[in-house]
C-alpha cells in the first residue's frame, strides 16, 4: 500500500473522512483498496478488478480517489436502492468530508419516470369510465400523479410514493423504448426523462444502475442521442451481477405483455383520433387473436422452457407465422393513417420494431440460446448469448476510460479467473482481493453436520434440515434468515415451522407479503425468522441480533434444468472444457458467499452461519466452498454453536 497516496491520507486517522465523519473507523483494507483505484486511475485507460469483502468500506474507497482525481466520473450499481443509497447519502458524505462538490446526477431507466404524455391518456380514458369499474377507480390515484408531475422535479416514481411496484398502472404512464414518441410528443418540454438525461450529460459524477450502463454499452437508439455522457472512469459495483444482466440485454427478448400493450395502446389511440378507420380495430383483434393461441399452446410449458421443448411443439411455429402476419397487416393499416398523429406513427414504428424482433428470435445462430419463459398470464421468448463477455469486452473498448468492477464475490478461493473470463476482460487483468476487517473467529461460527443427513435431492431432505438446526431454530434469542435455493423447499419448510415455532417467534415468509415489508417486520420483530430464496441471499443489510443466525438449506448450484445453463454447459463440453468445475462451481461459490455475507454486517456483529448441506464435507468439491470461506469459528454441532454466540455477546471483539 502506497502510504504516501492521497486517498490513503484521506482515509487514515485524523484524515479528512474521520475528522469530519463521525463514528467513521479507519480501515488498512479500505485504505488499500483506494490506493490500488487510485493507481488505476493514473494509469488510465485500463482496468481494475476488487473483492472487497464486507466491512472493508468499498464505496468510499474508490469515492474518495475518484473524487480527489477530479476526474469525470460514471457509478453503476447493483439496483435502484443502492443507486438511492449512493447518490442520497454516501457521495454527499465524501463530497463534504473532501470539500469538493462535483455536479452530480442520479439517472435510471426511463421505466421510474412519470410520463406526461402517458398519464394524459390513461386520465382520459379512467375520465370516460362509468360507475365503479376499474378504470374509474383508479381516477384518484391518477389525479395524485397529475398533482406529482407539477410539483415533482425530477417526476421519480420511485420518489412518489403513489404506486406499488406492482401497479398495473406504472406501465401506462411511464414510456418505453417502444411507445415513447420523442421529440413528436407534445409533452416533450414536460418530459421527466429528458431532464434527467440533461442533468447527466452536464454532470461530472453520474450515478446509473447496471441495466442503464448495459443500455447505453449496448448503444441502444432510445430516441434522445447519446444517453451516457464521456467520462475518464466507470466504477461497476456489485460487478458479479453484470454477465447475467448483459445476457439480457445484449440478447432478443419478445413478450406477449409487449404485444397486449401495443394491441391496447392502438385501440385507444383509433378511437380518439381515427375513429372512422374501423379496419384498424379488425388488425387490432387478429392480433388478440394470435397472441391468446400463442398463450394457450404454451399454458403447459415449464416455467422456464429450454430449445427441446420449444422445437418439439409442433404448433408453435403455426402461431408465431400468424403473430407475424398480424403485425404486418397492423402496419399496414396503420401507414393509411400515420401522418394524422404522431401516436398513430408511432405505434406504426412499434409494429416494425416488433416484428423485427419476432424476426430475430426465429433466426437461429449457433452462439446463441433460445428459451421461454413462461408466467401465469404471460409467455416471453428469449434468445440469449451463450457468454456475454464478448460483447462486454467490445462495448467497454468502445468507452476508453479506467473501469474498476468490485463486489464482495469475485474471487474462488484466490482465483479471479472465472469472473475476469465472464466480464470480458484480459487474463492478465490487475486484482486485488480484501479481506473483511472484522474478527470472523471471535464474531461467527460455522456449523454443518457431518456426512450424515441424507442427500439432498431425497424427499425428506427439508425435514431433515429442519429436524437437525431445530436448537438454532428454537433458541436463538435473536432472528434469522433460514435461506433456500429452491421456493418448492422454501414453501414445505414453512408448512412445517408454522406447527412447530414457538410461540412469540413470527415466521414471515418470501413470496406473502412485498419484499421491503418483510423485512421492516424482520427488523421490528427482532426475533423472527425470515425464510427467503434467492432475493434474499444478497443486497440485504440488517445488523444487530434481529439477524444473528443464517441457515442455508443447500450449496446454492444453479438449477440444471436452466435452458441457458444446459447450452452453456453443452459448448463447453464440445470444447473439450468441464462445465462443471469451470461454471458450475464457481457459480455456485460464488452465490455461497453471498448468502453468508448477510450475517456479519459491523464490527459489533455476532452470528452463526449454518450450512446443511452434507456435501460440504461429503464431497470433494465442498472444500472449494469452505476455503472461499471468511475464517469462522468451528463447531460440530448447532448446541455448541449456540455456546458461541452467547459467549460472543458476553465478551465481544475489541475493535
Amino acid at each position: 500500500m502506497n502510504e504516501g497516496s492521497a486517498a490513503v491520507r484521506a482515509l487514515s486517522p485524523g484524515g479528512d473522512l474521520a475528522t469530519a465523519l463521525a463514528g467513521f473507523r479507519p480501515r488498512a483494507p479500505q485504505q488499500a483498496m483506494a490506493a490500488a483505484v487510485e493507481a488505476a486511475l493514473a494509469d488510465a485507460p485500463n482496468a481494475l478488478l476488487v473483492e472487497a469483502a464486507t466491512g472493508v468500506g468499498k464505496t468510499f474507497a474508490y469515492l474518495v480517489p475518484v473524487l480527489q482525481a477530479r476526474r469525470r466520473a460514471l457509478i453503476s450499481t447493483g439496483t435502484k436502492t443502492l443507486q438511492d443509497q449512493l447518490f442520497d447519502r454516501d457521495l454527499p458524505m465524501v463530497c463534504e468530508a473532501l470539500g469538493y462538490t462535483p455536479r452530480r446526477a442520479l439517472l435510471k431507466g426511463r421505466a421510474n419516470y412519470l410520463c406526461p404524455y402517458r398519464l394524459e391518456l390513461a386520465s382520459a380514458e379512467a375520465g370516460g369510465a362509468t360507475g365503479r369499474g376499474t378504470r374509474a377507480e383508479r381516477l384518484p390515484v391518477l389525479e395524485a400523479l397529475q398533482r406529482y408531475a407539477r410539483t415533482s422535479d425530477t417526476g421519480d416514481l420511485g420518489q412518489a410514493g403513489i404506486l406499488a411496484e406492482d401497479s398495473p398502472l406504472w406501465p401506462q404512464v411511464t414510456s418505453t423504448v417502444d411507445n415513447c414518441l420523442g421529440g413528436e410528443c407534445p409533452h416533450v418540454q414536460d418530459c421527466f426523462v429528458l431532464r434527467a438525461r440533461k442533468r447527466a450529460q452536464e454532470a461530472e459524477v453520474v450515478v446509473v444502475n447496471h441495466h442503464l450502463l448495459l443500455a447505453d454499452m449496448a448503444l441502444k437508439e432510445e430516441g434522445f442521442g447519446e444517453l451516457l455522457p464521456e467520462v475518464d472512469a466507470v466504477i461497476v459495483d456489485e460487478a458479479h451481477q453484470l454477465p447475467e444482466i448483459a445476457g439480457s440485454f445484449f440478447g432478443v427478448a419478445l413478450g406477449t405483455r409487449a404485444l397486449r400493450e401495443l394491441a391496447r395502446d392502438t385501440r385507444r389511440e383509433q378511437e380518439q383520433q381515427v375513429p372512422e378507420a374501423t379496419d384498424i380495430r379488425h388488425r387490432v383483434a387478429d392480433l388478440e387473436t394470435a397472441v391468446a393461441a400463442l398463450l394457450d399452446i404454451s399454458v403447459d410449458w415449464e416455467a422456464r422452457s429450454g430449445q427441446a421443448t420449444i422445437a418439439a411443439d409442433g404448433r408453435l411455429e403455426g402461431c408465431l407465422d400468424a403473430l407475424d402476419e398480424a403485425l404486418g397487416l397492423l402496419e399496414q393499416a396503420l401507414e393509411v393513417v400515420a401522418a394524422r398523429a404522431a401516436g398513430l406513427e408511432q405505434l406504426r414504428g412499434r409494429c416494425v420494431m416488433l416484428r423485427a424482433r419476432l424476426h430475430e428470435w426465429r433466426e437461429d445462430t449457433p452462439d446463441t440460446v433460445p428459451w421461454a419463459e413462461r408466467f401465469r398470464q404471460s409467455l416471453t421468448l428469449h434468445r440469449t448469448p451463450l457468454d456475454a463477455a464478448r460483447p462486454l469486452a467490445q462495448r467497454r473498448a468502445a468507452r476508453p476510460a479506467t473501469w474498476v468492477f468490485t463486489s464482495a464475490t469475485l474471487a474462488v478461493g484466490e482465483d479471479f479467473s472465472h469472473a475476469a473470463r465472464r466480464l470480458g476482460l484480459p487474463g492478465d487483468v490487475a486484482t486485488e482481493r480484501l479481506d473483511s476487517p472484522f474478527d470472523f473467529s471471535r464474531q461467527a461460527c460455522l456449523v454443518h453436520p457431518a456426512p450424515a443427513l441424507p442427500d439432498p435431492n431425497s424427499r425428506g431432505y427439508t425435514r431433515a434440515c429442519i429436524a437437525w438446526a431445530w436448537p438454532l431454530l428454537r433458541d436463538n434469542p435473536g432472528g434469522g434468515f433460514f435461506l433456500f435455493t429452491s421456493h418448492r423447499a422454501l414453501q414445505e419448510a414453512a408448512m412445517i415451522l408454522r406447527s412447530e415455532l414457538p410461540a412469540g417467534r413470527e415466521l414471515l415468509v418470501q413470496g406473502e407479503q412485498p419484499r421491503g415489508d418483510l423485512l421492516e417486520r424482520f427488523r421490528a420483530a427482532g426475533n423472527a425468522w425470515l425464510l427467503g430464496a434467492h432475493s434474499f441471499w444478497e443486497g440485504v443489510d440488517i445488523r444487530g441480533e434481529a439477524l444473528s443466525i443464517v441457515i442455508i438449506d443447500r450449496l446454492p448450484f444453479a438449477a440444471p434444468n436452466d435452458p441457458v445453463l444446459q447450452a452453456r454447459a453443452a459448448a463447453l463440453e464440445a470444447e473439450g472444457r468441464s462445465p462443471f468445475m469451470e461454471f458450475s462451481l464457481p457459480q455456485a461459490v460464488l452465490a455461497l458467499k453471498q448468502g453468508a455475507g448477510r450475517l456479519i454486517r459491523d464490527a459489533d456483529d455476532s452470528g452463526i452461519l449454518a450450512l446443511c448441506d452434507p456435501r460440504l464435507t461429503g464431497k470433494p468439491y465442498g472444500r472449494h466452498f469452505l476455503a472461499s470461506l471468511p475464517p469462522f469459528h468451528r463447531a460440530r454441532e448447532p448446541a455448541e454453536a449456540l455456546r458461541f454466540l452467547l459467549a460472543a455477546r458476553e465478551d465481544p471483539p475489541c475493535v
